[in-house]
């Protein structure tokens, strides 16, 4: 063992990556699921409100909700993510042995499925999953950007946050896979227009108008009656967020901005740590054949950052939206490769030193957290 350590650590990396998951996932199971159950149960029994897709999902197949369908779903979801993300990362880059380290940076992030795991049903990985979907599917014709569109209103209805979360890195996606790859016309501007305003317009309707328009104590009760054992009532203390209104969301989070923001500099470690990453993502966008599409990549990233900026701005769960960040830059690397390049990009070395131990490190990190760092 301690030959193949030295001889490939990358590897190794991987199966303590493994072992790290499986772990989380063991821990999981013994957690209370607070939020994740409640949108299991919130449907649209009383008319469209924000954040019910899930849960009006679920009450086509039941109507009494157990609580062990989070972990069910939530790990369905989440080993449908991997697996597609390792035909992803296969299909972009190859599995030869040259790749390994830059497949330890991505899978191995503290920031993506072990955080993913960390936070098992909660609905961030959804957007990263149909980014993932986004980057396998032919994007030939229009049809690709009629379900990036689909998506992203799915996303969505599931979450209003994802307007800022993940649709400006499906929107990226699309820009970078369908329309630099061909002329523009009117028809494509116009669909990716009307899509646009389409996405702005639900988002305003699920914000604004998407409130529940009974009183929460007959909110709950409705809630009890869709669980599978209603004795479970701490399970649905935090039933009062269907009934928060954004100032209240803002006030809250500037309440606990002084504490959130003694978690910088760890986050900013993190980040630090994935170096090697960063440099060979750099390397990818500079490779590029057209300075037109180096400046688009460049402007996706700012978007996409400054969609994260206003989030950190509304909402508190600072780690989970630093790494769902994160995961967004990753999935841009895999836009960014399908670009014309002028010369090929060395890999990340896996001789060198600093970033063997830089991999082990990230290895050896479990997770990011949900609020707060660790």
């Amino acid at each position: 063992m301690k030959r193949t350590a030295r001889q490939n650590p990358w590897r190794v990396m991987l199966a303590v990556n493994a072992t790290v998951m499986t772990g989380l996932f063991l821990w999981k199971l013994t957690q209370r699921p607070f939020i994740p159950y409640i949108h299991l149960l919130v449907d649209y029994h009383f008319g469209f409100i924000k954040r019910a897709l899930i849960g009006a999902v679920v009450a086509l197949f039941t109507t009494k909700i157990p609580v062990w369908l989070v972990f069910v779903l939530g790990g369905s979801v989440w080993l449908l993510t991997l697996g597609l993300f390792v035909q992803l990362f296969r299909r972009t880059f190859g599995f030869d042995e040259k790749q390994l380290p830059l497949f330890v940076f991505l899978i191995g992030s503290p920031f993506f499925l072990k955080n993913f795991m960390f936070a098992l049903g909660h609905f961030d990985i959804y957007g990263c999953l149909a980014a993932i979907i986004l980057l396998l599917v032919p994007a030939r014709s229009l049809a690709y950007v009629l379900l990036a569109t689909l998506l992203s209103a799915l996303l969505i209805l599931i979450h209003h946050i994802h307007l800022l979360m993940y649709v400006p890195t499906i929107i990226a996606i699309t820009v970078m896979r369908h329309y630099l790859a061909r002329d523009l016309t009117p028809l494509t501007i116009g669909v990716g227009a009307l899509a646009v305003v389409g996405l702005g317009a639900l988002f305003l309707a699920a914000q604004f108008f998407g409130t529940m328009p009974i009183p929460q104590a007959d909110f709950v009760l409705y809630l009890k009656s869709r669980m599978a054992d209603p004795s479970r009532t701490d399970l649905l203390e935090f039933a009062y967020v269907w009934y928060q209104p954004l100032a209240k969301e803002f006030q809250d989070t500037w309440a606990r901005m002084p504490s959130n923001l003694l978690g910088v500099p760890v986050y900013a470690l993190l980040i630090w740590l994935h170096t090697p990453l960063w440099r060979y993502f750099a390397a990818v966008i500079g490779a590029l054949a057209d300075q037109r599409h180096r400046r688009i990549v460049i402007a996706a990233l700012i978007g996409v950052s400054l969609g994260y900026l206003i989030i950190f701005l509304t909402v508190f769960d600072y780690a989970r939206w630093i790494s769902s960040w994160a995961v967004c830059m990753m999935l841009l690397l895999h836009a960014v490769k399908t670009l014309p390049a002028t010369k090929a990009v060395a890999p990340i070395s896996s001789d060198d030193r600093k970033t063997t131990i830089l991999g082990w490190v990230i290895t050896l990190v479990p997770r990011v957290g949900i609020i707060r760092p660790f």
